[in-house]
This record gives C-alpha cells, structure tokens and sequence, in this order.
C-alpha cells in the first residue's frame, strides 16, 4: 500500500530538488527525508532521482510520479479549503422542511434574513404536513423543520418557537358570521374542509371537538391551503387556518372571522431536529439564528410578529 507520508517527502523533494529544503518545509531532518526517499524508492522498485555533485535531478520516472503527486497534493490543499469554508459558513447545504403555511408566509423572509448573513450557503425547502417533516427527519433527508408536533417521535427533539392564532373561518354570507360567538357543538352541525392528515392544525382541531365531546361533519380534506379559503369563500363549508395565512382575505372581507366560545385557539409551531445527532454548521446557524428572533416572552410570538421583527432588524442594519 502507498504510503503517503514518503509520497510527500518526494514530492516536496521532487519539487525543490533540494533535499534540505525539503526537509525545512516539512519540519524534519534532512537525513530523515533522505531516509524517506530511499524507502519510497525502494517500495516503487525504482530509481526516481539521480545525483550530479550536490545537485539532484529527477529520473523520467520520478518526473512522472512527481506529476501525479502535485495533482494529489494540489487536490488536498482544495480539499483543506473545502473544510475550512464549510467550518466558516462560506459553503455548505441547509435542508430544512415546513409545512405549507409556513412556506409560504414565512419562509421567504426567514431565508432572505439567513441569505443576508450566510450567503454561501444553499437551501433545499421540502414542504408537507407537520408529520411529513418529522418522517423526513428521522430519515436523514432534513436537518431542521419548522412545525407543529403532529405525532409523537421519541427520536424528534422539538424546541418551542412560535404560538399561531387559529382563525374559524365562514363565508361573508354564512349564516354563522354574524354570531358573537359559536361553540364546537355548533361547528358539528357545518359542512368541515378539514386539512390533511397528519397535520398540525388537524390534530389541534380533532382534539378540541373531542373535548367538546362532539365530532366535526368533514366534507373535504386538503393540504391545499389556498383551495380551502376559496372553498369557504363560496359557501361550501367552514375550517379553521393559521389566523396570519388568511389575514388578507379578513381584511378585505373576502372571508370572516368568527370568535369561538370560551378561549382563543392557539397552534405551537416548533423548531424540530433529531436527538443524539449533530447538526451541520448550517443547520446550527440557523437553528440559533431562529431562537434569537423567537420572543424571550412566556408567549412566544405568531409569524405576523417575528416578521415585524425581522425587517425591524434589516431596518436597523441599513441605517
């Protein structure tokens, strides 16, 4: 088996013909790399220098090996810079996965704000259900996700982030918009579009009419985020979404907002990665960069404020 260490010893030889400079580049004696050279000479089973006077030349066979050894050490020194710029954030992947929502109303701005600092490294956005996200973790094809805790999953370490005010959303028309208030016994009686299993907000809406010991009427269930709110738009049923994803269409009084009796409904959105698993340098930086925006607050924010925040931020560094 080639040994590398004499393989350098020549090749640093080979390169100054000199042994002795050699030997100050590599931090040994000269006789040991004359000792070196012997050996990898003798290991080749050929003669890859020759001596005239003090001088030494390279034999056509040492020149030939003198070739394929700069190619070697040339691909080690880009090598060691590959290490280097993936310790420092200058190259590097980021695999994160979010749900739909997310993805979309908050994603962008979060990448951009990490783009800002780290402009090196790529990302590859995955999106699907809460579920998804954490199947996909455990299956090493993310780093980090950005969701709510659909499922239980010993391997899953999740880090609270954000608190999502759910909306129940009607029709301008419905019959129920103009209530003060509705009950989950009420909601029984409406046509649901439901999302999809395996969803964060799902589970949360099953478990509280479960509690409200009654079971809602799913007429559909879609990931679709988009579908659902042109669906309640025409009167086709209600649903419950994230209160920041259809905060235009409230605005613009395309949809209404009802209150649902007793309290408001509050979705935990988490930070996610693997136990017992090292992130990378990438999925480090970000995981920081998401617990410094997350509220110091016992309530931590929705995805309306932390965006406030972030521009805030990119205000304050422009200035």
């Amino acid at each position: 088996m080639l040994n590398f260490n004499q393989l350098r010893v020549f090749y640093k030889a080979a390169k100054n013909l000199n042994f002795t400079a050699a030997a100050n580049e590599l931090f040994i004696t000269q006789p040991a790399v004359t000792f070196q050279v012997k050996s990898f000479e003798e290991y080749c089973e050929l003669k890859l220098f020759k001596k005239k006077g003090r001088r030494v030349y390279l034999t056509d066979e040492g020149k030939s090996l003198f070739e394929y050894a700069a190619r070697i050490f040339q691909y080690e020194k880009e090598i060691e810079n590959a290490i280097d710029e993936m310790r420092e954030l200058k190259r590097g992947v980021l695999r994160l996965g979010t749900t739909k929502t997310y993805a979309r109303y908050f994603m962008p701005l979060m990448i951009t704000s990490f783009h800002k600092n780290f402009p090196s490294i790529k990302i590859q956005l995955n999106e699907g259900s809460s579920a998804d996200m954490i199947y996909s973790l455990a299956d090493f094809k993310i780093d980090v996700a950005i969701i709510a805790k659909a499922i239980d999953h010993a391997g899953v370490n999740f880090f609270p982030f954000s608190r999502e005010e759910m909306a129940l959303i009607v029709a301008p028309d419905h019959p129920l918009a103009g209530k003060k208030e509705v009950s989950f016994k009420d909601l029984a009686k409406e046509p649901f579009i439901m999302k999809e299993n395996g969803s964060g907000t799902r589970k949360l809406v099953e478990e509280l009419f479960a509690r409200a010991k009654c079971e809602p009427n799913i007429l559909m269930e879609t990931s679709n985020t988009e579908f659902i709110k042109q669906l309640v738009n025409r009167g086709e049923g209600v649903s419950f979404l994230v209160k920041e994803a259809v905060a235009a269409e409230l605005k613009n009084k395309d949809l209404i907002a009802v209150p649902l009796k007793g309290h408001k409904i509050l979705l935990d959105v988490s930070i996610a990665y693997l136990k017992g698993q090292v992130l990378s340098p990438p999925a480090r930086a970000f995981v920081d960069t998401l617990t410094r925006l997350r509220s110091e607050d016992i309530d931590p924010m929705g995805i309306g404020a932390m965006m406030t925040k972030i521009l805030a931020q990119r205000r304050k560094a422009s200035e």
